[in-house]
C-alpha cells in the first residue's frame, strides 16, 4: 500500500509504493533524529523529526506530459 510522510497530519510529499521507501527518503534527506534509549536499550533509536509520521495514503495521480508543452522560451530566428 502507498505511503508517505505526514506533519501534523498534513501529507507533506508524494506517496512512495511503501512505508520502508519513505523512511530511506526520510533518511537521505536529514528527517530523522536519535531519540534518547529508553533503560533497556544500549542505542538511540531513529525517529522522525518535528512530530512527522509515516501513514498510508492514496497512490499519487499521475502526471500526464504533454511533450509540445515546455516552460521555457526559445529565442526566435531572424
Amino acid at each position: 500500500m502507498p505511503c508517505a510522510l505526514f506533519c501534523q497530519d498534513a501529507k507533506t510529499g508524494k506517496a512512495y509504493p511503501t512505508g520502508a521507501d519513505v523512511w530511506k527518503h526520510a533518511a537521505r534527506n536529514g528527517l530523522l533524529v536519535d531519540a534518547a534509549p529508553n533503560p533497556d536499550e544500549s542505542t538511540p533509536k531513529r525517529i522522525l523529526d518535528n512530530d512527522c509520521t509515516v501513514h498510508p495514503c492514496e497512490p499519487d495521480p499521475k502526471e500526464k506530459h504533454d511533450p509540445g508543452a515546455t516552460d521555457i522560451e526559445l529565442p526566435v530566428s531572424s
